[in-house]
């Protein structure tokens, strides 16, 4: 029998660190959603001490979740575990993460804390964790760069204090696979009571060596990967969970583990996440990467069809790739409807959400014949706007694009409640409708990013286009599609633009 590897996501904690990928809680249960469906063992579901929003998020997650752990992060201090045994109270099975930093340029710069007292804080949050659930996680933060005397000694208090994994993670993702395992190794042996914890391992990608370094972890010893849908994460990303899983079961003539993972789930879960925060899958990305399977040489080409083995060293169909499934049409009815967004995660919370969705599924379907699975989570995707609501609506829109001509649009927004009209100029028609957005909203925002991304074939699939804007030190996305590229521009915008009036959440300020 092999082991269990325990799955710890943090997409929705550590991967929301990325710039511009914080999500409204209504994004986040979709996506926690997912992942019980795919059977992920721990859910990271926020920082409940962040803000109001992550602990009202983490609170919404752990009611509805059954399948799943939820956990929040916490520093090792009282008012944080607190906020975290708060919010995860309604969970059917709840975890407590508490960390603090134990390198010396950690504890010297940043802690300004002794390493005696690191030590005395580490036992303390562990006993207050221990107050409301028996499942505490600890870690050491920037273990990578730590003294391996003193991780031993906080590790073993903290065993002794009643946590029930150890986490170490290479926070910024400074090792590599061998120096990595032999530490894991190292510390297995040497700290006391090590035999009676789940070992962790949470690593970062700076170097490209994240899911490297988490496997030759597994292979020295650890029994739980912290890891992203997609890599997502700050700076270069975290360990790609669907590289880890997929490694696991490809080599299991190497790794001596499994999990409990549906791997049909993984492709879907990806192009979820992808599209709420925008980031897309690189073509090239492994297994999930919309590459990932194809074959353009034709030495290739014919040893596949001859023999799928010869190239393709797993199913695409096992990692839930699968031809785009017409699913419904203009003469569709609402059971229909509603029973296809069920199987895809897409719970409305009331009927007159049901109905207004209905009602943009029809407008859909009467510009474009055939509707497929994506097109759907775009079609809910893009009315998620900020909690507070939508202060700016897109009413009107008409651009005029001619050769040799500067393009000219007109605009109607509804800014809270009052209808608002301009008119803009610019290098082509997706500018000048910004320009004319901008006119009435006087954002004063900074656009970082704006692409495009067919969500299917054909020449009448959807557009789905992400905007990233800047201000105030504040980085989100806004998303929006349509068939009519201009018009999905101008609702990614204003759903940016409404991120930026309703801000639900603030950076934490910590990390593992």
């Amino acid at each position: 029998m092999k082991d269990h590897l325990v799955i710890f996501d943090t997409t929705l904690r550590d991967g929301e660190q990325s710039p511009g990928a914080s999500m409204t809680k209504e994004e986040k249960l979709r996506v926690a959603r997912q992942l019980e469906r795919m059977r992920v063992d721990v859910i990271e579901a926020g920082f409940a001490a962040a803000s109001p929003g992550d602990f009202d998020a983490i609170r919404s997650i752990a009611r509805i979740i059954k399948g799943s752990t939820v956990c929040s992060l916490a520093r090792s201090n009282e008012n944080d575990i607190r906020r975290a045994g708060e919010a995860i109270t309604p969970a059917a099975r709840g975890r407590i993460h508490t960390f603090i930093a134990t390198s010396p340029i950690h504890m010297e710069k940043k802690l300004r804390m002794t390493p005696d007292q690191v030590v005395e804080a580490a036992v303390r949050a562990v006993h207050w964790a221990r107050e409301y659930t028996d499942d505490v996680e600890f870690s050491a933060e920037d273990a990578v760069r730590s003294e391996v005397d003193f991780l031993c000694r906080v590790f073993a208090a903290a065993i002794e204090a009643g946590a029930t994994t150890i986490n170490v993670p290479d926070t910024v993702g400074y090792s590599v696979p061998s120096v990595w395992g032999d530490l894991i190794r190292i510390l297995i042996e040497r700290v006391p009571g090590a035999d009676r914890v789940v070992w962790s391992t949470h690593c970062h990608n700076d170097l490209g060596m994240a899911v490297a370094n988490s496997l030759s972890a597994v292979l020295a010893g650890a029994r739980q990967v912290e890891c992203t849908i997609n890599g997502l994460g700050e700076r270069a990303g975290n360990a790609s969970l669907e590289e880890v899983v997929m490694a696991v079961r490809t080599r299991g003539d190497i790794f001596p583990v499994q999990t409990g993972i549906d791997t049909t789930q993984i492709v879907p879960a990806s192009k979820l996440v992808s599209q709420i925060t925008g980031y897309p899958v690189q073509p090239n990305k492994a297994v999930v990467g919309a590459n990932a399977f194809a074959h353009e040489s034709g030495i290739h080409q014919d040893g596949v069809l001859k023999h799928r083995e010869t190239y393709e060293i797993m199913r695409a169909e096992d990692v839930g790739w699968a031809q785009n499934k017409l699913v419904l049409g203009k003469h569709s009815g609402r059971n229909a409807f509603k029973s296809r967004l069920s199987a895809l995660g897409v719970v409305l919370e009331s009927e007159e959400a049901l109905n207004a969705a209905f009602a943009r599924f029809k407008e859909l379907a009467d510009k474009k014949h055939e509707i497929f699975d994506e097109d759907l989570q775009a079609l809910v995707s893009d009315e998620e706007v900020a909690p507070a609501g939508e202060y700016y609506k897109l009413v009107y829109s008409r651009v005029c694009s001619e050769t040799g001509e500067t393009p000219a649009a007109d605009v109607t927004l509804m800014v809270d409640g009052t209808e608002r009209k301009a008119s803009g100029m610019g290098s082509g028609p997706v500018d000048a409708t910004f320009t004319a957005i901008e006119s009435i909203v006087a954002s004063g925002a900074q656009l970082l990013l704006y692409s495009v991304n067919a969500i299917t074939t054909g020449t009448d699939a959807q557009g789905e286009v992400t905007v990233r804007l800047a201000k105030g030190g504040r980085i989100v996305n806004g998303n929006g599609a349509d068939t009519d590229i201009v018009i999905a521009s101008a609702k990614a915008y204003l759903n940016a633009l409404n991120k930026l009036q309703f801000p639900d959440r603030v950076d934490p300020q910590g990390d593992v």
